[in-house]
């Protein structure tokens, strides 16, 4: 049971749950449907975990070339291959029915399409043959909270968008940071992450603009109106804490240490963030920044 258990990546299944939640509660704005939660944290576990199955089925291969996965179930034939994907795959029609029977249909096809991302587009070939598979691939790690957060609001709004944009462009510089420390394996099972084709300083050039796009990403939450000032000061510190640790890469004498720091902040940022999502929230049409802004100016127009 222990190996059918490590095969589903759990360290992977709690990370992406705490985004969920994130999503789901900025989405329920204090009004939380207990039931509809757990059926949606249960669903999306069991998609992901069904991912996560195939990945270690269509990369033992070349986990078998790095250090840090050539222990892994699958390459020691701990468990037989024909029987992971049996399991992936009752794994995941088990997810997406339980999504189906209790949330909505476009949770499901959200669901769906971060399955076919990640498995199909990411694992079967960009992985293996473009230096863009990060970017593509990223989309997939976004899905979760805007899962979570269509779970409740069953519509792909304003801040649906703004969460697949923040969480894509967090995917980016965390993603960098551990092919830079995990340099050696990625060489050695020729996989083209930027560092093995573009080289360490183009990556980190890479690195401190995504965290750039990120920040400015993530206080759109406040602009529009969905949270409030608090997750907007916890945002911008944060975000402006880990911009300050990337730009300290370029005078770093061991890459790899500094690469392990910022990969472990990132895990920091976003888990701060969906905490925050969660608690300082708003609704939208009371909050939204922009539109106070510009009303505001109606009505100064209006007085002169």
């Amino acid at each position: 049971m222990k190996q059918y258990l490590l095969i589903t990546k759990p360290g992977i299944i709690f990370g992406n749950l705490v985004s969920v939640a994130g999503g789901f509660f900025l989405a329920s704005r204090g009004e939380i449907d207990l039931a509809l939660l757990l059926a949606t944290a249960l669903g999306i576990s069991l998609v992901i975990a069904s991912g996560c199955v195939f990945n270690n089925y269509i990369d033992r291969d070349i986990d078998s070339k790095m250090e840090r996965t050539r222990n892994r179930v699958l390459v020691r034939g701990l468990i037989p291959a024909s029987h992971a994907l049996i399991y992936g795959s009752v794994l995941g029609l088990a997810g997406i029915t339980l999504l189906y029977v209790t949330t909505n249909m476009l949770t499901v096809w959200l669901s769906l399409f971060g399955f076919a991302i990640y498995v199909g587009a990411y694992s079967l070939y960009l992985k293996r043959n473009s230096v863009y598979g990060t970017l593509i691939g990223s989309l997939s790690g976004a899905a979760p909270p805007v899962i979570g957060y269509c779970a409740v609001s069953n519509s792909f709004d304003m801040g649906a968008v703004i969460l697949l944009v923040i969480f894509s462009l967090w995917q980016m510089p965390h993603s960098y940071a551990i092919a830079i420390f995990r340099l050696k394996d990625y060489t050695a099972a020729s996989i083209p992450v930027l560092p093995v084709k573009k080289g360490i300083l183009a990556t980190k050039k890479h690195i401190v603009l995504w965290i750039m796009a990120f920040v400015v990403a993530t206080l759109m939450l406040t602009l529009s109106g969905y949270t409030g000032v608090q997750y907007l000061v916890v945002a911008g510190a944060i975000g402006i804490y880990w911009l300050g640790m990337a730009l300290a890469g370029y005078k770093t004498d061991n890459d790899q240490a500094w690469a392990k720091k910022l990969f472990m902040f990132s895990i920091v940022t976003i888990t701060a963030l969906s905490v925050m999502m969660s608690i300082d929230f708003k609704q939208p049409e009371d909050g939204n920044l922009w539109m106070t802004a510009h009303a505001n100016g109606q009505v100064q127009t209006k007085v002169d």
